[in-house]
């Protein structure tokens, strides 16, 4: 038998790429940041970077997150837990042309956490944003320079894992802080949906679904108006009934 000869084999590199997506001035938003390297130069990307050579998807995915935003991700189990960011795999991409270094595998991760702050830049980015999703999507559907490499799929791909999810699971909550109450979390699904809901209808069906969620024992006026209730995200991880999309 032959010895194994690595230079016999084409380059061949795994990265990550991150979705995060959080609700800003009742939009849903996705982080961006501006390459400042070859290739797509300029162009805005989903953060990430790649898979370096000991550690494994999730420490990387975890590392990149906590590079790009100094956020920490918690248990994926417990949705909404702590101060950390709710992160999950997404799925993964590997069209032979996607990178033009070489031939480039991306497992992507999905990433939701509660209003965040303007984003830092770091490693080859030069500036970050937060953008409303519906604006970064429209822009690829309208032939402009949209996103570099096939992020805006991806992007796509993160949102509606999002919408769905929401559906039949507690991953709203992740939106939310700690403490929260009826009508901010009516407003993640609005933002993340894009529809408006009826606010009775809605008190009635997160406070009788089992589990979703459980009293904070206070209230607060931070919406105005009168004083609301606060919840906390209960010990629920599938919605049953399921909170299911209006047609739209």
């Amino acid at each position: 038998m032959s010895p194994y000869d690595p230079s016999a084999f084409p380059p061949f590199a795994v990265t990550v790429d991150l979705v995060v997506l959080t609700v800003r001035r009742h939009a849903l938003c996705a982080l961006v940041v501006r390459r400042g390297e070859q290739p797509f130069q300029g162009r805005w990307a989903l953060p990430g970077g790649f898979v370096r050579g000991d550690e494994d998807l999730a420490g990387a995915a975890a590392r990149e997150l906590s590079e790009e935003t100094g956020l920490c991700a918690h248990d994926p189990v417990v949705p909404g837990a702590g101060n950390g960011a709710h992160l999950e795999q997404l799925a993964t991409y590997g069209d032979p042309k996607r990178d033009p270094r070489m031939r480039v595998v991306s497992v992507a991760h999905l990433v939701l956490a509660p209003d965040l702050p303007a984003p830092r830049a770091g490693g080859d980015a030069n500036s970050a944003r937060w953008a409303p999703v519906d604006e970064l999507l429209a822009s690829e559907e309208e032939g402009s320079a949209g996103l570099a490499f096939d992020h805006a799929r991806i992007l796509a791909d993160g949102v509606e894992r999002a919408r769905s999810k929401i559906e039949y699971s507690s991953l709203a909550t992740a939106f939310c802080p700690p403490e929260f109450t009826v009508g901010e979390l009516r407003r993640v699904y609005e933002a993340v949906w894009g529809v408006a809901l009826d606010p009775r209808n809605f008190h009635r069906k997160v406070t009788g679904t089992p589990g979703f969620l459980v009293p904070a024992g206070g209230t607060t006026t931070r919406q105005g108006g009168r004083p609301a209730q606060l919840f906390r995200a209960g010990g629920a991880t599938l919605l049953n009934p399921p909170m299911l999309r209006p047609e739209v």
